[in-house]
């Protein structure tokens, strides 16, 4: 069976299970919720660590945000994995990577904005090095005036992949804690200057 109809089959079977894999560790788990502030009732740009997306959906809805939130995914394989994952959520996706083609993906996402949308960012997606700011985040926070919400996942007891993000998966029947940053305003911040206030906040918390 070639590559090409492996990956076909891969992307209608994975989501779903995925899915279902993600509710069974969400509904295992003991969840502890850490509430920095007031969500603001306009866009913003969520962020969190390209490790800790996989259970960043449920603080999504955890929050009740009825507003719907864009999340920025590559265009690679597991890019439609996870951008077929996150529909399964409710929620939509913008193809493409702010370091490579940045300017179209950008321009789609401050479209987004504009239509009352929220933005989700990793901002050390798609291949790292973990834990590093791309201008993505900022770039649209600063130029759409609206602020950055952070978003970590804190497993008490987890698997951790080998990858380059050291991807984390909570164990089962564990301890998860679930962290909202307050809204962080960027627009008197030089981009330099937001990137490195922005990776000292997602970092406090970080797994």
């Amino acid at each position: 069976m070639s590559k090409k109809i492996i990956r076909k089959i891969g992307v209608l079977v994975l989501p779903p299970i995925i899915w279902l894999f993600m509710w069974f560790l969400y509904i295992t788990s003991k969840k502890r919720w850490h509430f920095s502030g007031d969500i603001p009732d306009s866009p913003i740009v969520v962020a969190f660590w390209h490790g800790e997306l996989l259970m960043a959906p449920f603080i999504y809805r955890k929050l009740g945000i009825a507003r719907v939130i864009n999340v920025m995914i590559s265009d690679h394989f597991d890019g439609e994995i996870i951008a077929r994952v996150i529909k399964l959520f409710g929620m939509k996706s913008i193809r493409g990577s702010t370091r490579k083609g940045a300017a179209k993906v950008l321009i789609s996402a401050l479209k987004s904005v504009k239509r009352d949308e929220n933005i989700g960012i990793t901002p050390d997606g798609p291949k790292g090095p973990r834990h590093s700011i791309s201008d993505g985040a900022v770039v649209i926070a600063k130029k759409a005036d609206i602020p950055v919400v952070v978003f970590n996942c804190h497993p008490q007891c987890y698997w951790r992949a080998s990858s380059w993000d050291r991807f984390t998966i909570p164990k089962p029947f564990g301890i998860i804690d679930f962290y909202v940053s307050e809204p962080i305003y960027m627009s008197d911040m030089s981009k330099d200057e937001a990137k490195e206030y922005l990776k000292e906040r997602m970092l406090k918390h970080a797994v």
